[in-house]
């Protein structure tokens, strides 16, 4: 049996939802998505690179790159969080309402990291 390509219910071979609100939440993702997709590319972009700076900067700057890192890592979770666009191979394998569920628990496990960093950095562990 085919699957609803937004819940993963079963469903005939001659559609592709199994239901009205599942099509209309799954054309507002890919709407959204549509809408901001490159805005989400270039932050996404400056932020991993900016995670990668502060790594190297911490040699030698503490301060800055502790924070600079944690602070990446904070913006990236909630950007994650509150735009989870997953993969279309993710998608595909676990269908759209499901792929949006563990983006964002990766997306909190990403900002809860950030915030461990930023706490041990102020409370002088690191």
């Amino acid at each position: 049996m085919k699957q609803c390509e937004y819940c993963g219910k079963e469903i005939s071979y001659h559609e592709m939802y199994c239901c009205d609100a599942c099509q209309d939440e799954a054309n507002r993702f890919y709407e959204l998505r549509h809408k901001f997709q490159k805005p989400y590319s270039v932050i996404n972009g400056i932020f991993v690179i900016a995670i990668g700076i502060c790594i190297f900067l911490y040699s030698f700057l503490r301060d800055v790159g502790a924070i600079g890192g944690a602070s990446s890592l904070m913006i990236l979770g909630a950007m994650y969080f509150f735009l989870p666009f997953p993969p279309e191979i993710m998608i595909h394998k676990y269908k759209l309402k499901k792929a949006i569920k563990i983006t964002k628990i990766i997306a909190s496990i990403i900002f809860a990291l950030g915030l461990i960093v930023l706490i041990l950095y102020l409370t002088n562990v690191i």
